[in-house]
């Protein structure tokens, strides 16, 4: 019913936080005029703004799931389970654990994939003998 809506405010808050870290880098690296990372790490802001691609696409899905099985709709109130009271306390059970659940399952693969990513060493590469091209 509402479960998309949980981790589509993580998404809403990771992209503020991106947009702040990413501003706070710029300010560093400004005032040192020296990059403040080096070439091979990934800044901060650009694991966030993944993790917020991340939120923000499973929450899309979600949202268009509910839509096209009614229990969402284009006019207040917008959550069909919201004309009912008895309705909407199943909504906040279901938050609190399907949307709950899938957000940290979310951020856990980002988190998993994110230390893989940066524990990856470039191969490398073959060397070419002679004028080879």
């Amino acid at each position: 019913m509402a479960c998309f809506l949980v981790p589509a405010t993580e998404a809403i808050v990771t992209t503020i936080v991106a947009k702040a870290v990413k501003s706070h880098e710029a300010k560093a690296e400004e005032q040192t005029k020296v990059k403040a990372l080096s070439e091979d790490k990934l800044p901060l802001s650009k694991k966030i703004t993944r993790l917020s691609g991340f939120l923000w696409g499973g929450s899309g899905l979600l949202a268009f799931e509910h839509l096209w099985h009614g229990e969402i709709s284009p006019f207040f109130p917008f959550l069909t389970a919201a004309n009912d009271p008895s309705e909407m306390a199943v909504a906040f059970h279901e938050m609190a654990t399907v949307g709950t659940s899938m957000a940290v399952l979310v951020t856990a693969v980002w988190a998993v994939l994110t230390d893989k990513i940066l524990k990856r060493k470039p191969k490398e590469t073959a060397k070419l003998g002679g004028d080879a091209v």
